[in-house]
């Protein structure tokens, strides 16, 4: 039986703990806030999406950053096996739209409770309210940690402390810092699902939500990323599903726009139709008003900006060029980014440590002995939909097995 440290109680780490538990270890979990899951707590809006109920092989899509790194983790633990173990231990999951598993009870604090419990089942001893200041490293080997000012002896130490995302919740990039200590190269953190900032002023939308539009990401008029689904204006930008997925394909440092198709349903001789319909059924109102049986109210001022048609022209009067303009619009509403939003406000983080020196069938660091990696703390990053939750599980559950 070996002693090992798990330094983090978020999902990577309350798998990793069990797992090791699992296998026979004394294992010891360090949380530094006054419970477990800060952040599993607050993730999908207090519902926790566990996982995807995806078949495991389509999850490697869904990654953006390292995927093959992830085919042992993966297919070590999958998601059907995260979702019997928390079956297992009381609670009830159900599948929701685009294969989203929750829980029947809409509340992420039973995730949570369901993991301790499977924590406790196997004797880890958890430890909330520590602070671990840094990594005990003797010959190239993890031998232990220093927490509240206190030298701990392990066999084993498992680094599972979160990104730089949601600070907040004590993702505050020491486990980055403990990587480097051990020598290993940090792929810079940068904010990942998180809202867009535009350009143009869209704070008057702020609210407004678009169903069943299209946005694609385009960067030197190349479409990075395209999507049918929903989106919201914000008072600086754009969030929502679309937006905070388009923010997983950007790259620093490179120009982008998006391009929003607000009638995607309709190609464009159908939708010159319905405009030259509109227009001849409504021949002495003005231009604004006919918008209304087309766009939500907030919307319209933005619209009739871009199309720089007067608002108040009478819609008999609209040239055929200014309704081949409209329809322009409308199919391609474009928006440029400035940047992405602050990582405080990002779902996760993209970077952390360079895969390059992670075995990937153990999780164990090739550069130093004994020291183990797991979840947002790698430079490994999924879409939304359950799948980084996933990554979390799967390579904590693989670290703590060896």
């Amino acid at each position: 039986m070996k002693n090992i440290c798990v330094i983090g109680g978020g999902p990577a780490g309350m798998i990793a703990a069990y797992s090791a538990a699992l296998n026979g270890h004394s294992v010891s979990l360090f949380e530094k806030n006054d419970k477990l899951g800060r952040k599993l707590y607050i993730t999908g809006k207090g519902r926790c999406n566990i996982t995807n109920d995806a078949d495991i092989s389509e999850f490697f899509d869904a990654v953006v950053t390292n995927s093959s790194f992830l085919y042992s983790a993966f297919y070590t633990f999958s998601n059907t096996q995260i979702i019997e173990l928390l079956n297992s231990f009381g609670l009830q999951t159900k599948v929701e739209r685009g294969g989203r598993v929750f829980p029947v009870s809409d509340k992420s604090s039973d995730v949570i409770s369901a993991l301790k419990k499977a924590m406790h089942s196997v004797n880890v001893n958890v430890k909330l309210n520590v602070v671990v200041q840094r990594l005990i490293i003797e010959d190239n080997r993890a031998v232990g940690i220093v927490a509240d000012g206190k030298d701990m002896r392990f066999d084993s130490v498992i680094i599972a402390t979160g990104g730089t995302s949601y600070p907040s919740t004590g993702s505050s990039g020491d486990g980055l810092d403990f990587a480097k200590s051990a020598g290993h190269t940090i792929k810079t953190p940068t904010a990942s699902l998180v809202g867009l900032q535009t350009k143009e002023d869209v704070s008057a939308l702020a609210g407004l939500t678009l169903k069943n539009v299209n946005l694609s990401l385009m960067q030197n008029n190349r479409n990075v990323y395209s999507q049918q689904g929903e989106m919201l204006f914000t008072h600086t930008g754009v969030s929502g599903p679309l937006a905070l997925t388009a923010s997983a394909y950007m790259d620093v440092g490179k120009a982008y726009t998006v391009l929003i198709d607000l009638k995607p349903a309709l190609d464009e001789a159908t939708l010159d139709k319905r405009l030259v319909r509109d227009f001849s059924e409504r021949a002495n109102q003005n231009f604004s008003n006919v918008l209304g049986g087309l766009l939500p109210g907030k919307l319209i001022d933005l619209v009739i900006a871009m199309t720089g048609i007067d608002a108040d022209k009478k819609a008999n009067s609209i040239t055929k060029s200014e309704r081949k303009l409209l329809l322009q619009t409308l199919k391609n509403l474009t928006l440029t980014i400035n940047c992405k939003r602050p990582m405080k406000e990002a779902v996760i983080t993209r970077g952390g440590v360079d895969v390059k020196e992670i075995d990937a069938s153990t999780m164990q660091s090739k550069l130093c002995a004994g020291l183990y990696f797991a979840g947002e703390v790698i430079d490994v990053d999924a879409l939304t939909g359950g799948y980084n939750l996933q990554i979390a599980y799967s390579t904590g559950f693989l670290a703590g097995a060896h």
